[in-house]
């Protein structure tokens, strides 16, 4: 056998496996188009004398003929132009798969040619777009289990969509606080915030950003001056004046009728953060005209925002609107691409099929490799959509105004949306865009394509997500024999005070029960739309499932604890649901198990400036666990509180009443570790739409009850307690 060269050799290999990947029916991409042999001559040699002799051996035919094919010379293998296999390689090939695995039935997986990133990699590779979990995982770009910044395509952008009095905004801010409690920086961007700022009105901008009128319009219109789309090669005859800039930024048709959106890297006018490409609206005749006059005059005046403000034939309002939308959308891309953000949510109607293919084709060109999730709300129950337009009349565009005519000019706007409206669905399914539907606030849900583990997440919240009426208590199990000693952990019982508290606190949250039963009954009562004199609480919309309100349940949930069983055995199991729940327990201090504070400093003094110092990633030694530790096997227990519609007692401990309090009242991180939780006291929460109702009630030993608190607020502690 004739020796071949080391480069014969590698082109001799590349046919191999070309064959092999046509034989088999696997797209070339899995096979590079040149692979580098590690072989000398000699050893290329040897090699191929070695697996002729081991042909023999082989018992199938198919190894036979892979063997067969292997110890082909160069010459057997290539014909001159060294471009096709010879015709004895091309029979070997052909008879038999050249791998011992059975070829597979199934259709191959999509192969994504790798990008190269901005990530300093200095190969050409994309990058895993795996779970990062603060206290569960790390990595050598992520220590602390956070979303590192160059992984871009780990992040995510929840665009809402929905007609007005759907749920969007209330949606929202539930799914935030629960994305922000995982440790996963998720924040809301409303436009409908910035407009109200940006036209006159009242508002706080979410987006941290306020923008006069005087400023969009200006934006808009130097935005309208570069916009490629003023050629004369754009002009559209069946389109004049308003119907041009309404129909493409209201309703949302006609797409083939004009140029698209351009979107250019140039920065300009400072309408787009550092880096983010500046979105160029259309432009029609005379719209540059009508931005001057109404910038020109614009300062301190207000905008008309009632239905005629969402007029598609509005088109100075239409231009605005969408000036507005684009800017939101530029914070939220700055925020997750240069400020370190994990989540944002662009919370909008976002209701025709032109916005989204907008919204879309923005974050493209800013990041190709952001997931987006749009997220739906539909409401079809007539009762529900009932008390989303009662609640919607207590919002900033309508309060303090008559509530008749609010409710007749809030209709006339959801009138307006739904000429244009496009739910989401066929479009989305049919460009392969990852979606999720709630309907009716949880009763049902669809979704489509999730990809991401942030992605998931949000639906998983979703799939748990309820506004019924209800009451979550939360309190530290009655005062322990270690409690009067100073020992943390541990797993002492009662002490007689212990059992005192809880006996009183059986018959409180009885007494409770029943008022807020009554209170709820005489309230639903009341309830009209439009609202009437005396009426002025927001109803909680939710999905009626035939419940009574003095029927429901009461569950009264403890650790596995001595001292949280035994302050729960006061409550009668006929009249309660009791259960115990190890994810509940307090946080395990390891070696310091049952030690006091003094002890730990005089014994182990860097332990205790480490923890000192971050209580929130600090770890006991000796398998103890950290706060982040406690926050994860705490979530199974949000969730259900999410998901269930019952009223609960949680009798927990320090660390884990402090993570629950954290979550409901949307505290931020730095807060939860040294929030002053004593024993004694009992926390109602309710929630509701607009946030969480909070209330406090002492234990007053004198009088052996429970006093309302009601101007007590969640503060740090002052002392160094776990």
């Amino acid at each position: 056998m004739p020796l071949i060269t080391e480069k014969e050799g590698d082109e001799t290999l590349a046919i191999v496996a070309a064959a092999q990947s046509k034989v088999q029916g696997v797209n070339q991409s899995r096979q590079p188009a040149n692979i580098k042999v590690a072989m000398s001559t000699g050893a290329w040699q040897s090699r191929a004398a070695l697996d002729g002799a081991s042909a023999s051996k082989a018992g199938p035919p198919a190894q036979q003929a892979r063997l067969a094919a292997r110890s082909h010379s160069a010459q057997d293998f290539l014909d001159p132009s060294f471009r096709k296999p010879s015709v004895p390689a091309k029979k070997a090939l052909e008879g038999a798969a050249l791998s011992d695995t059975p070829a597979s039935t199934a259709p191959t997986s999509p192969i994504i040619p790798p990008r190269r990133t901005d990530s300093g990699d200095r190969g050409i590779r994309a990058r895993p777009t795996t779970l990062d979990i603060p206290g569960l995982t790390k990595s050598r770009v992520s220590p602390d289990g956070k979303i590192p910044s160059r992984d871009v395509g780990s992040k995510l952008v929840i665009v809402m969509v929905g007609l007005p009095a759907r749920g969007k905004s209330y949606i929202t801010k539930k799914m935030a606080r629960y994305l922000n409690w995982l440790q996963h920086d998720t924040k809301i961007f409303n436009v409908g915030e910035r407009r109200r700022v940006g036209a006159g009105g009242h508002g706080h901008s979410s987006s941290g950003t306020s923008t006069s009128m005087q400023s969009a319009l200006a934006s808009a219109r130097a935005t309208l001056d570069d916009s490629p789309s003023k050629s004369n090669d754009h002009k559209i005859d069946t389109l004049h004046g308003p119907q041009l800039a309404a129909q493409m930024l209201i309703n949302g048709n006609g797409a083939h009728e004009y140029p698209s959106p351009q979107v250019t890297g140039n920065m300009g006018n400072g309408s787009a953060p550092q880096g983010l490409p500046i979105l160029q609206l259309p432009d029609s005749a005379g719209a540059a005209d009508i931005l001057d006059a109404d910038a020109n005059g614009a300062e301190g005046e207000s905008m008309d925002q009632s239905a005629n403000f969402f007029d598609p034939t509005n088109r100075k309002a239409a231009l605005f609107r969408e000036q507005c939308a684009m800017e939101t959308l530029n914070d939220l891309l700055d925020y997750i691409l240069n400020q370190g953000g994990s989540v944002g949510v662009f919370d909008a109607t976002n209701s025709t099929l032109e916005r989204r293919k907008l919204i879309i084709k923005h974050i493209r060109e800013a990041a190709p490799d952001l997931n987006v999730l749009f997220m739906e709300s539909l409401c079809e129950d007539s009762t529900l959509l009932e008390r989303n337009m009662r609640l919607k009349l207590s919002g900033p565009d309508y309060r303090d105004k008559d509530p008749e005519t609010s409710l007749i000019d809030f209709k006339k706007r959801v009138e307006l949306y739904k000429k244009s409206y496009v739910p989401l669905g066929e479009y989305e399914e049919r460009n392969h865009m990852p979606y999720v539907q709630m309907i009716d606030v949880g009763r049902k849900v669809i979704s489509h394509q999730i990809r991401g583990f942030l992605s998931a997440q949000a639906v998983y919240f979703l799939l748990n997500f309820n506004l019924a009426p209800r009451q979550i208590w939360i309190t530290r199990h009655g005062q322990s024999v270690d409690n009067v000693l100073g020992r943390i952990g541990g797993d002492s019982e009662l002490s007689p005070y212990g059992r005192r508290f809880a006996a009183t606190l059986m018959k409180f949250i009885r007494q409770e029960r029943k008022a807020w039963a009554i209170k709820e009954s005489e309230r639903e009562e009341r309830s009209h739309l439009p609202p009437q004199a005396g009426d002025h609480t927001p109803p909680n919309p939710h999905y009626e499932h035939g419940d009574q309100l003095d029927h429901k349940s009461f569950c009264v949930w403890s650790s596995m604890l001595k001292r949280s069983v035994q302050t729960a055995e006061m409550f009668d199991e006929e009249e309660f649901d009791l259960k115990q729940m190890r994810m509940l327990d307090e946080l395990f201090s390891g070696t310091m198990e049952g030690m006091t504070y003094a002890e730990i400093m005089d014994r182990y003094p860097e332990e205790y400036k480490r923890r000192r110092a971050d209580k929130l990633h600090y770890r006991y030694p000796g398998g103890g666990e950290g706060y982040l530790d406690v926050l994860n096997r705490v979530r199974p227990v949000i969730v259900e509180l999410e998901r269930m519609t019952d009223h609960v007692l949680l009798l927990t401990h320090r660390s884990v009443a402090r993570i629950l309090l954290a979550y409901f009242m949307g505290l931020t991180r730095d807060k939860v570790t040294d929030l002053d939780v004593p024993l004694g006291m009992l926390y109602c929460l309710e929630p509701k739409p607009y946030g969480v109702d909070f209330k406090a009630f002492k234990y007053d030993p004198t009088a052996d009850w429970f006093e309302h608190q009601p101007d007590y607020e969640l503060r740090k502690a002052t002392s160094h307690a776990d």
